[in-house]
């Protein structure tokens, strides 16, 4: 009875992660059901530095057997490489696809898309609670960023008021404004973090912290709305 009792209370284990090959696996048919250009671009890139590496080779060893096979192991690596970083930046692009237009969908970027430079919150620091058009907040080299949710129209008096907000506080700061919505000069949701990046450095990053920390006097004054949704979290809709 003994032996029973603590069988029956043995935790049960906890589930267990996929493995590496097993997410990249999953990634995959998610970015080629979403992404119909991306299978055909990957196999572009699989194959052709191999092509080129045994056409290197052929040209190149003069007969040496060994020489040859090293030309085409260059070549399948370099192809698995630029495999790895097409299927990386489709499946971004795909992910982001699926929640572009839903409010908090920047905040995903501010979480997961930018890099360790910025410092940025995935909640807004200001939402119009009628339209849920928020703003949010980013500050890196470039100086502060604002990103505008929703339409112009609608964000237009969030944008002007937090812009006199950090104004005062950092007069000497550059402020750039961008918007992700639905108007035709928005930026597209998987660019954001990409045009952010490319910005004109205006501070080093020891000011960059300053900056920061100066900002957190401002608070967060928006309303409660879904936090950034996490785009590889996403199901992608079966494919019809």
């Amino acid at each position: 009875m003994a032996r029973r009792t603590s069988s029956e209370n043995t935790t049960p284990k906890p589930p267990k992660e996929p493995g590496r090959f097993k997410q990249m696996w999953q990634v995959f048919q998610m970015t080629r059901r979403i992404d119909k250009t991306a299978l055909p671009l990957m196999l572009t890139v699989l194959i052709l530095p191999i092509l080129l590496g045994v056409l290197a080779g052929l040209l190149l060893s003069q007969g040496n057997v060994l020489a040859l096979v090293l030309y085409i192991i260059v070549g399948l690596m370099l192809g698995i490489l630029l495999l790895l970083i097409v299927l990386g930046r489709r499946a971004e692009r795909a992910a982001y696809s699926q929640i572009e237009g839903q409010p908090g969908a920047v905040g995903a970027v501010m979480k997961s898309g930018l890099r360790r430079a910025w410092r940025a919150n995935e909640m807004p620091v200001a939402v119009q609670g009628r339209s849920q058009a928020a703003i949010y907040r980013a500050v890196g080299k470039p100086g502060v960023v604002l990103i505008a949710e929703g339409s112009a129209g609608q964000t237009k008096r969030l944008v002007d008021e937090e812009r006199r907000k950090v104004a005062r506080v950092l007069p000497n700061v550059p402020i750039t404004v961008l918007h992700v919505g639905p108007d035709s000069d928005a930026v597209p949701l998987h660019k954001l973090a990409g045009r952010m990046n490319k910005l004109k450095k205006a501070i080093n990053r020891n000011e960059v912290l300053a900056v920061g920390n100066r900002l957190q006097s401002l608070g967060q004054n928006g309303l409660p709305i879904p936090k950034g949704v996490d785009p590889f979290k996403v199901r992608a809709g079966r494919p019809r």
